[in-house]
């Protein structure tokens, strides 16, 4: 398990807790090295590299677990798992959170859309009843084994229904027990203010930060000074590498070589060194047969 402080522990810091968005067990590890305590299990990053395809609710439940599991026996760090609308029904989110937990899920975000579900930044959402969504929490809270699992709902009202719908969707969500509110996609600092004023000091409050999304661009102090407890970056890793992905197909086809792009890749040893393969070969020798020759019995 993941050491230090907990995630419900960690979010009622005062300090904002920053969370980048992994899609892989790589990924996951590079963020632990970087000194992260806390990692955002994208679904839409999911799909974007193990599909290839947007974020529009063609990742299952299955691919998320698999995925989680992979990262979880890694890195063991505390992961935020983006389970889209729990995957169906009531009875589908309790089975999506005992899976996840079981998986190493630290926290589960479930979100008010109906399915398919789409990105919170992109237009076209539709959503089930608040009274819906509520059920699915409880739902959620019910099937969870451990109170450290956190239970975070998420509402995309702003976008189909209006700012002042949005609060109230949280409102109830909270008073169903949420552990923590994320409502997506504020257009404004304004609205990010209202956020904060409306639910600040009583449950943690998670922003989420989408290069060329419609929420204003904050850093995690700016974050922090608003009264936001969880900041998530989730889709700036593979931004990263996709970009990263183009250069070097660039320059391999213009060169026929990766001389050219050697300083910005890792070579075969020191990719090894990162991944610790020397280390984990030498502690798969202590395990071998020759060191138990004549102890037999």
């Amino acid at each position: 398990m993941a050491d230090g402080p907990g995630l419900k522990q960690l979010l009622t810091a005062p300090e904002i807790t920053v969370a980048p968005g992994i899609y892989d067990a790589l990924g996951a590890a590079l963020v632990q090295q970087a000194g992260f305590e806390v990692a955002y299990l994208s679904g839409a990053s999911i799909a974007y590299t193990r599909l290839g395809r947007p974020d529009i609710g063609l990742v299952g439940m299955s691919e998320v677990a698999d995925t989680l599991s992979m990262i979880f026996e890694r890195t063991g760090m505390k992961v935020i798992v983006d389970a889209d609308t729990g995957f169906g029904n009531a009875l589908n989110v309790m089975r999506t959170v005992r899976v996840f937990e079981s998986s190493g899920a630290a926290a589960i975000q479930l979100e008010d859309q109906t399915l398919p579900k789409r990105c919170g930044h992109l237009s076209g959402k539709t959503l089930v009843s608040t009274g819906e969504m509520v059920g699915k929490i409880k739902a959620a809270l019910d099937a969870r084994r451990r109170d450290e699992t956190l239970i975070i709902a998420r509402t995309d009202g702003i976008a189909v229904e209006g700012f002042d719908a949005a609060l109230d969707r949280a409102r109830a969500y909270a008073d169903a027990g949420a552990d923590v509110l994320f409502i997506e996609a504020p257009q404004t600092t304004q609205q990010m203010q209202a956020i904060t004023r409306e639910f600040g000091g009583t449950i943690p409050l998670m922003a989420n930060m989408v290069e060329g999304g419609k929420t204003p661009q904050k850093t995690a102090r700016e974050l922090e000074t608003l009264g936001f407890s969880l900041a998530i970056f989730p889709g700036g890793m593979v931004r990263a590498v996709a970009k990263t992905m183009q250069a070097y197909l660039a320059s391999l086809s213009a060169h026929g070589s990766n001389l050219p792009f050697a300083g910005n890749m890792l070579d075969f040893d020191q990719l090894n060194g990162l991944l610790g393969t020397d280390d984990l070969l030498a502690h798969g020798a202590g395990y071998d047969g020759a060191n138990y020759e004549g102890n037999d019995d």
